[in-house]
């Protein structure tokens, strides 16, 4: 997978619903901001809910051919069409997440140790994800802030498999990830910190050298 956008927008329902936004209306702003590269994540939602707004959030996204890939369910993403779907440590494993979606789909792995970078690169993951980089409050992984020392080793064991920090990053940190070699950076709280989230959005690309 080429990541063609340095900035990794993910929606996560309840931190969206606690700034007062639902998750297709936050993905059309951030969407229409010119974010190509967007992650949807519903954890606690009904599946029915989720479906639809895998469907909605796909119209949107592909008139301008933005990327939306779905935490976790694969049932989910297989039914709305989304681009692919991102697991974790506890979720379906990746070959068989590939076995359902495809060899074309985009297929994302959370790493938090080198143990789970090295697990993680003999499977057919498009991508690894290594966090949290910073410290969160945004999700509880169990895992301490690894920092940026983290990102260069997965990088490197990485090779050309993409490599996504996530944790804690921000407009501030962002440039250091990018620079310790991170494909993209993984944000979801920042992004909500003002009041103008596409405002927010464009700050993002503009800092990151991105065209909006």
């Amino acid at each position: 997978m080429v990541f063609t956008s340095r900035l990794y927008a993910i929606v996560d329902a309840a931190v969206a619903g606690r700034a007062g936004w639902d998750p297709v209306g936050l993905s059309r702003v951030y969407i229409e901001a010119g974010v190509r590269l967007l992650q949807l994540r519903a954890p606690e939602v009904d599946a029915k809910t989720v479906l639809g707004w895998c469907h909605e959030v796909m119209s949107i996204a592909a008139p301008v051919d933005a990327r939306v890939i779905l935490n976790d369910r694969c049932d989910l993403a297989m039914l709305a069409g989304t681009d692919g779907v991102h697991v974790g440590q506890d979720d379906l494993p990746v070959p068989e997440a590939r076995r359902l979606l495809g060899e074309h789909a985009v297929i994302g792995v959370s790493t938090h140790d080198d143990t789970q970078v090295r697990d993680a690169m003999r499977q057919s993951a498009s991508y690894l994800a290594t966090g949290p980089v910073f410290d969160t409050r945004t999700k509880d992984t169990g895992y301490a802030a690894t920092g940026l020392e983290a990102v260069r080793r997965t990088v490197f064991v990485a090779g050309n498999r993409p490599v996504v920090a996530i944790g804690g990053i921000t407009l501030a940190t962002a440039p250091a990830v990018l620079e310790a070699g991170a494909a993209a950076v993984a944000v979801i709280s920042d992004l909500l910190v003002t009041d103008d989230p596409s405002a927010r959005v464009r700050e993002y690309l503009a800092e990151l050298g991105e065209p909006y």
